[in-house]
């Protein structure tokens, strides 16, 4: 995804922040501290405090079981919430804190989903299962890696969308590339390519019903493929619609999310819900931030992810009910 002036430009990790070190003591009511100690462990924690400021989650998954969120950052870290615990009525707020954080990739997380087993995860170039039954343990170790084939290209392009096919068994993946890439899960091997955006993909969407895969781009697009065929089937232009638009942000579609016949995106142009029979827009969110991620969960609740450490929950009405944060 490459950065332009159009849209916020992806954070680094801060610098360290460095103390003087110390070899010296002092006398506290209680006994003896560490001065060398004490200076890392504030070092550790103004540390954080600068992620977080500097924080954007990229990608979210839900558990098989429904009960846990998965989202990763652009510090590579993957956060696991238990939604069952922050959805209850007796919920306090270590119940919307990570039961477990883990590094996943050197890079940013850019997109994840979820196998009946595994959560999958993709970053730079690549893609990496966990099995949930070690990581809802706390046991977070790598299952396997995958890279697409990317020809003679010098730069690895970065994978910003995960989709599973699951009447195929298959996994659809795009980004920096310009295409759809469709894998076996079964085999591991490429089976076929879609060609036709003219700039980076940043999300993908399935139509299981109508065997479709939507996908939306730096292009300001969102296209529609038949993936029995591989031809394209729609093209909605999001950015030339009024009320989507935002032209001080840009025109380029970062995520996208449907149910059935409705579909709802976002990034430069605000983040809208769409009926996609009728092509039309029905419910602008108000999020004044360009968003990485969306997702529907239970038919009537988004949750939305922008340039923070916050994850929204939304009604499709546009009511903002809570938000789980990164800790």
């Amino acid at each position: 995804m490459r950065p332009t002036k159009e849209r916020p430009r992806r954070q680094k990790r801060p610098d360290p922040v460095h103390f003087p070190k110390s070899d010296n003591t002092t006398q506290v009511q209680s006994g003896t501290v560490d001065l060398t100690s004490l200076f890392t462990f504030c070092q550790m924690d103004i540390q954080r405090s600068l992620e977080i400021l500097h924080m954007t989650i990229y990608s979210q998954s839900i558990s098989p079981c429904g009960k846990y969120l998965a989202a990763g950052n652009n510090y590579g870290e993957i956060a696991i919430f238990s939604l069952s615990a922050a959805l209850s009525s007796e919920a306090k707020e270590e119940s919307k804190k990570p039961v477990v954080s883990f590094a996943a990739h050197d890079g940013p997380v850019y997109a994840m989903v979820s196998t009946d087993r595994q959560l999958l995860s993709a970053g730079n170039g690549e893609v990496k299962a966990w099995n949930w039954g070690e990581i809802v343990k706390k046991g977070c170790k790598e299952a396997w890696s995958k890279r697409p084939p990317y020809g003679s290209s010098l730069e690895v392009p970065e994978i910003n969308s995960l989709q599973l096919n699951l009447k195929d068994n298959s996994l659809l993946m795009a980004g920096g590339d310009c295409a759809i890439h469709m894998m076996d899960l079964e085999s591991g091997a490429f089976t076929h390519e879609f060609q036709g955006h003219t700039d980076y993909i940043h999300c993908l969407a399935l139509r299981e019903q109508l065997r479709e895969c939507l996908s939306g781009s730096e292009d300001g697009t969102v296209r529609l493929w038949d993936l029995r065929t591989g031809s394209q089937v729609q093209s909605i232009e999001v950015y030339k619609h009024e009320e989507c638009n935002r032209p001080q942000n840009g025109k380029w579609i970062r995520c996208l999310a449907t149910d059935s016949d409705w579909m709802v995106c976002g990034g430069g142009p605000a983040l809208t819900l769409w009926h996609l029979r009728s092509v039309t827009p029905t419910t602008v969110f108000p999020l004044p931030q360009c968003q990485q991620q969306v997702m529907f969960y239970q038919d009537l609740v988004l949750t939305a992810a922008g340039s923070s450490h916050c994850i929204d929950v939304f009604t499709n009405f546009g009511y903002r009910a809570f938000s789980l944060l990164f800790t």
